[in-house]
């Protein structure tokens, strides 16, 4: 097989944090508050403009409150569950790490007693049949470990008495988000935008702001995820700029060129037919592959951002698992090494595989001149080995 000529323009393919924007400039973050206060007027101000455009972007219903918050997506996340959860019993879905995480934390460390867990194995979906709209909800929408997707909400019930949570830290921006299925949503800008790290989002419906009203949680709760005042009510500052603690003004003004981006770009539509087209274009290349496949069976529930695939070679699935890892970390290794691809590898606690991050900011064009590459690495690190 012949080394391939041509590279990606940006070899960036990581799922957190992701590739920059194609119009990308450090010098358009210069206006940023650099040795300002974030809770002065002039703070408060660009703070509130960037939420703004994010409600702007997702259409997001005008009674939801949106907040950024500490801790990036595990931040907003954990937030939302130390502060809401102990009402009813809990069900949590999960097929993926993270979710995992959340079902751990729900019962290690909040102690609750009704709750259930419902798991499905990487590549695949839990059974939703058993969804209960008398019980709260925890879910993960995009799997960012496993590339399975949720293909709708259709499961969550419309009229339900508990609240849906759903992390949808690789979802939003890329899907077409069914705000009257969800009450509590949380994200990172990180992922589909581009941002830098260490910021998340959370977002209230009235149903949910109203469950923070009246809750009394059993648990201490740390200053940085409290969402109460001193009189025990949900503290609607937060969602008005005032933030729990400081956040980076530089990172602030990176969201606000992103969303610029965005906007100028046609809009979510314009977001979701990028991530879409990324998707088609590995599985034209996975359809003619004689030792790559999704790690997702079922085309309808594949993530178009998070893409995750395996090695169907037989001689290769023979191998052990650590042999199998030092094959792909040699590939790995020899694609970052050619600048070729940088953050490849599946997750730590995934099957061992391939990750290739295909959302908004990720050209197809990158994407098609890197595919080459990943025949020539297998080829080269293993079908060539064992000739």
């Amino acid at each position: 097989m012949d080394k391939p000529v041509k590279k990606p323009k940006v070899t960036n393919f990581s799922s957190g944090p992701c590739a920059k924007h194609p119009c990308f400039d450090i010098a358009n973050l210069k206006d940023a508050l650099f040795g300002r206060s974030h809770r002065s007027k002039d703070g408060k101000a660009r703070i509130n403009y960037a939420v703004s455009r994010m409600r702007e972007l997702l259409g997001l219903p005008d009674d939801y409150l949106m907040a950024i918050v500490p801790g990036s997506d595990t931040g907003a996340i954990e937030m939302a569950l130390w502060n809401i959860l102990g009402e009813r019993g809990v069900d949590v879905f999960y097929h993926d790490a993270f979710g995992q995480y959340w079902a751990r934390d729900v019962v290690n460390n909040l102690h609750l007693d009704d709750v259930r867990i419902f798991r499905a194995d990487y590549g695949s979906l839990p059974d939703v049949s058993n969804v209960d709209g008398g019980r709260d909800l925890v879910f993960v929408f995009n799997g960012t470990t496993s590339g399975v997707r949720y293909p709708n909400l259709d499961f969550v019930p419309e009229n339900r008495e508990g609240l849906s949570i759903c992390d949808a830290t690789s979802a939003v921006f890329a899907y077409d988000m069914d705000w009257k299925k969800l009450d509590v949503v949380t994200f990172s800008w990180q992922k589909v935008l581009g941002g830098e790290a260490g910021h998340g989002v959370l977002i209230l419906s009235p149903r949910a702001a109203k469950r923070i009203d009246r809750s009394v949680p059993a648990w201490p709760i740390p200053r940085l995820f409290n969402l109460k005042t001193a009189d025990g009510l949900l503290n609607r500052k937060i969602f008005e700029g005032n933030t729990i603690n400081t956040p980076s003004m530089l990172c602030i003004e990176d969201l606000i060129d992103a969303l610029a981006w965005a906007k100028d770009l046609g809009g979510l539509p314009a977001l979701m037919r990028r991530t879409a087209d990324n998707l088609a274009t590995i599985a034209a290349w996975v359809d003619k592959s004689d030792w790559c496949s999704f790690l997702c069976a079922d085309p309808a529930s594949r993530s178009s951002t998070s893409i995750c695939l395996k090695v169907k070679d037989a001689a290769f699935n023979a191998l052990s698992v650590d042999e199998q890892k030092a094959i792909l970390m040699e590939m790995f290794d020899y694609l970052a090494d050619n600048d070729v691809a940088h953050d490849v590898a599946s997750y730590k606690d995934a099957p061992v595989g391939i990750r290739i991050w295909g959302g908004a900011t990720v050209e197809k064009s990158d994407i098609k001149a890197l595919l080459p590459w990943l025949d020539y690495a297998f080829y080269k690190f293993f079908t060539a080995k064992r000739a």
